[in-house]
């Protein structure tokens, strides 16, 4: 159930088409990495988590660990499932952060309960309204996923889900089977009135219910809204507005490595070539 960050067509089950190639041809895609990025940082915001500590988080549908990189990048734990396993081979091989489980999520979340500070879903969710075998009922996958999602999930806190639905009645029946599963919340939408720039995020409550964020775009002044446009289509994901170092810079792989230390995993020693351009090939 693999996020690829554009809108995905209907070619049978994602397991399928998410095959070898495809999952390679994505992952490769710049224009792709870039709009998962965007959406990534979007969905973590909307989560609203503590600045004081690093969470634990689940990505649902974590293809290649696109969207993880950028869990990671902020200092977070996660542990990602997808359907695909062409697209968590591609994951292992980018040797991300996370850890990575082979599941189908309509057939429920196999976590033990309050496990989660948040979860994240980029471009997925909608494949469970596909019924790709004869003994599959949308309806009750998008049950089955939600209750257990919920079930995994510490009170108090949000599931932010990236979504593309075909339709409104689609939208209906993920949003119905959310709130019927426990959730309270309801869909923010950035750029609402933006063909291209439109995004669909389900923000999703566990507990007691919160203030639903507003979406970008959505501001009558004009000038303000034209500002925020803008700043989304560029990349200042890394521009050190938090004080964080830029991307691929030398103090960025060190605090990447240094993640990495923590976590028990092995990793080169730091040399005076660490993050040193190299020179192109001829």
């Amino acid at each position: 159930m693999a996020g690829s960050g554009r809108r995905p067509e209907h070619r049978g089950p994602p397991e399928l088409f998410y095959d070898e190639a495809e999952a390679r041809k994505y992952t490769q895609n710049s224009r792709v990495v870039e709009i998962q990025s965007q959406m990534s940082e979007r969905a973590v915001e909307l989560l609203g988590l503590p600045q004081d500590r690093p969470c634990l988080l689940l990505d649902v549908g974590c293809g290649s660990g696109l969207s993880g990189d950028y869990i990671s990048e902020e200092g977070h734990y996660w542990i990602g499932m997808d359907i695909s396993p062409a697209m968590l081979d591609v994951a292992v091989e980018r040797e991300v952060e996370g850890d990575l489980l082979l599941a189908d999520v309509g057939d429920g979340i196999p976590f033990r309960p309050g496990m989660f500070d948040g979860c994240i879903s980029i471009s997925a969710v909608q494949w469970l309204c596909n019924a790709d075998k004869k003994s599959h009922s949308p309806p009750k996958r998008l049950y089955r996923f939600f209750s257990t999602l919920y079930t995994a999930l510490a009170r108090g806190s949000r599931a932010v889900l990236q979504l593309y639905p075909e339709n409104s009645e689609q939208l209906e029946l993920i949003t119905a089977q959310a709130m019927r599963a426990g959730f309270t919340g309801g869909m923010v939408v950035d750029y609402p009135n933006s063909t291209k720039a439109k995004k669909f995020f389900l923000c999703l409550f566990v507990g007691a219910s919160g203030t639903l964020p507003k979406g970008l775009g959505t501001e009558c002044a004009d000038g303000e809204e034209m500002h925020q446009a803008k700043f989304t289509n560029e990349r200042m994901r890394f521009r050190n507005a938090k004080g964080k170092s830029v991307k691929k810079s030398r103090d960025w792989i060190l605090e990447k490595k240094e993640r990495r230390r923590r976590q028990g995993k092995e990793v080169r020693a730091d040399t005076k070539y660490t993050g040193r351009k190299r020179r192109p090939r001829f």
